[in-house]
């Protein structure tokens, strides 16, 4: 790895982390950036991984401080999603190049286009166990089959199951969201481990960087015409990304 490279991942990882924080859709920038430096879809999909799981640790800790603790509906939460990110995984590792970047190239321009719908303002409540029906554990096990697959854009899915399906407010929806994601990265991350499908070096330093945008994002108060400009940077990044992809 070049120092090139490295500060490279350092100041994508730091932006990724940052619009985690505020919304969603920083593997949006990190997994095409790995590719670009040359890892192989399959290796850059499992590196992407450890950037996730340490910034995940990070911001449950960060809530866990702040008196946010849903550890109990979050592990009934985490159950389906583990099973299906396992299957998500394994059938990552049976997909060929060219057809993962094809995958790639659709799930960036979908999620693209879901940043752009507003959000619709709900009557929302606070989750309670009886509200966990078999559409919610199966809507969780579907989270999980795409995060273990290409996690690209998963917070979107959280906050359209959690947010929009079960009416929970955006706040809780986070919470649940880091946790269930940190739950279900650690299986998914072992699998790449054990085919041998993640660079540990280049994780690490995206990784450093993600938290560190976590860390600011908490810090920093964002105006509404700061989270603005966040969304549409994101969203030409994103776009760059696409033609850079298609053009080769």
């Amino acid at each position: 790895m070049t120092l090139l490279e490295a500060l490279a991942l350092l100041a994508i990882g730091t932006l990724a982390g940052f619009i985690n924080v505020l919304s969603a859709g920083g593997s949006m920038l990190t997994l095409p950036l790995l590719m670009f430096l040359g890892l192989p879809p399959q290796a850059a999909n499992g590196t992407n991984r450890v950037s996730i799981a340490l910034q995940s640790i990070s911001a449950v800790t960060s809530f866990f401080r702040a008196g946010a603790r849903y550890l109990g509906l979050s592990l009934r939460l985490s159950v389906p999603a583990v099973v299906g990110s396992l299957l998500g995984a394994w059938l990552a590792l049976q997909t060929g190049d060219a057809l993962f970047e094809a995958i790639l190239i659709t799930v960036m321009a979908c999620s693209a286009l879901l940043m752009l719908l507003p959000q619709p303002r709900l009557e929302t409540r606070t989750l309670t166990p009886e509200r966990l029906t078999p559409a919610v554990y199966l809507a969780m096990f579907a989270i999980g089959l795409y995060g273990g697959f290409i996690q690209v854009g998963v917070g979107i899915l959280f906050i359209v199951v959690l947010y929009r399906m079960l009416k929970i407010d955006l706040a809780q929806v986070n919470v649940f969201k880091v946790l269930i994601i940190l739950v279900y990265t650690l299986p998914a991350l072992a699998i790449f481990v054990a085919n041998d499908q993640v660079r540990w070096g280049y994780g690490l330093v995206l990784a450093a960087g993600s938290m560190l945008g976590a860390w600011l994002a908490v810090k920093v108060n964002m105006s509404p015409r700061g989270a603005f400009v966040v969304k549409w940077l994101t969203i030409a990044v994103i776009l760059a990304i696409i033609l850079r992809l298609l053009l080769g």
